[in-house]
Formats: C-alpha cells, sequence, structure tokens
C-alpha cells in the first residue's frame, strides 16, 4: 500500500468542463473540504472519495456523487484510489460546469480521468502502519520533547495541567523505537508512559 504527507492537485478539461482534482492526506480530508467549498462557490459538484485504515486495521472507504448522476463521481474516483493501493489518502473533483452534458458514460470516464491525472503528478511512500502512544511529560522536560519532536518533523498533541502535558503521538515501528531510546531515560524524574503503540511489544 500506499500514502502521501502533502496535497497535490491537476487540472483536466472534457468538453468544455473544468475538473480540478486534489489528493489530499487524510488527516487534512475534513479541513480541505471546507476550504474547497469556501473557494469553489460557483463549481457546480465538488465530487470525493477516501480509503483510510482504521484502528482495527481495517480498511475504510466512503465516496460522494455531490449532486452528479449516482455512480458517476464518487465510485470511479473511489475506484482510481484503489488502482494504486493508495491508504489514509482522500481525493476531491472540482467540476465546472461547461454547458455540454457528458452523458453517464462520459461522466465516469471524465472522473476517473481527472484523478487519474493528479496521481500521476503525485509522489507516494510505502505506507507505514502507525499505533498511539501516549505520555506525561512535566513542565521541566517539556523543551527537551518539543525538541525531539520538531527535529524529526513528528506531530504530536498535547493537554496541560497543573504539572505538565499529557501529550500523544503516532508512531510506527522504527520511530517508537528512536523515541523509547530517547523516552525512558525520564522516568526518573516524572516521566511516564500511559498508553502503549502495539509496536512496543517488539521492544519489552
Amino acid at each position: 500500500m500506499q500514502t502521501l504527507s502533502r496535497i497535490y492537485n491537476s487540472k483536466i478539461e472534457v468538453k468544455k468542463s473544468t475538473f480540478l482534482s486534489y489528493l489530499v492526506p487524510i488527516v487534512n480530508f475534513k479541513e480541505f473540504h471546507e476550504f474547497l467549498k469556501t473557494e469553489h462557490t460557483k463549481a457546480a459538484h465538488i465530487v470525493w472519495a477516501y480509503r483510510e485504515l482504521n484502528k482495527y486495521d481495517r480498511i475504510v472507504e466512503n465516496q460522494s456523487d455531490d449532486g452528479e448522476p449516482k455512480g458517476t463521481g464518487g465510485q470511479p474516483s473511489l475506484n482510481a484510489l484503489r488502482g494504486v493501493e493508495l491508504i489514509n489518502v482522500g481525493v476531491f473533483v472540482v467540476r465546472y460546469f461547461g454547458g455540454i452534458k457528458l452523458g453517464t458514460g462520459g461522466l465516469v470516464r471524465a472522473y476517473g480521468s481527472a484523478v487519474n491525472s493528479v496521481i500521476d503528478e503525485a509522489k507516494f511512500e510505502k505506507f507505514k502502519q502507525k499505533d498511539k502512544c501516549v505520555f506525561f511529560v512535566p513542565f521541566a522536560l517539556m523543551g527537551r520533547f518539543e525538541h525531539f519532536f520538531e527535529s524529526r518533523n513528528l506531530a504530536f498533541e498535547r493537554e496541560f495541567n497543573i504539572n505538565g502535558a499529557v501529550w500523544s503521538a503516532n508512531f510506527d515501528e522504527a520511530e517508537f523505537e528512536k523515541f523509547y531510546e530517547f523516552a525512558e531515560r525520564f522516568e526518573t524524574v516524572k516521566f511516564s508512559f500511559l498508553a502503549l503503540p502495539l509496536s512496543s511489544k517488539r521492544i519489552f
């Protein structure tokens, strides 16, 4: 399976209709959908599809024709994602109607071509399963942990309390091994793991 870490876009025209396509990491999907609805208020349709892996390691798929005839927009878009085994990725196709009706078959081909055009533009990376780790960091160690994450371009979330913050982050196996090597030395100074990722079973 493959995934991506940034947004890609492309544009095609079919019988005077313009199709703007966007491949989006699943973490940006909802926010980007709202952006497109604001940015393209005059568009006829914003068709979408996505594939993601849920916490039970099952692939979840969804799609929308957004007013196009049933099965002519979302399904061919989803099929294109399946064709290159993309995971944790969504696609949007914004259509500006050009005045010429494409018919059912024409719409299926047009949306499929629109998604394939942005797939051709994208650079994919091998998909690595990531699991959540939750841990507590006291204020005295906050700077060290911030530096660790920022220097490795790793995302995190945290909620502060009176003693420090509860952090959560998603790691693949190799990332967690590096993090564990860094973090375990602080377990004697009030740092603590609260929930370990599944990959940690290979370490302990």
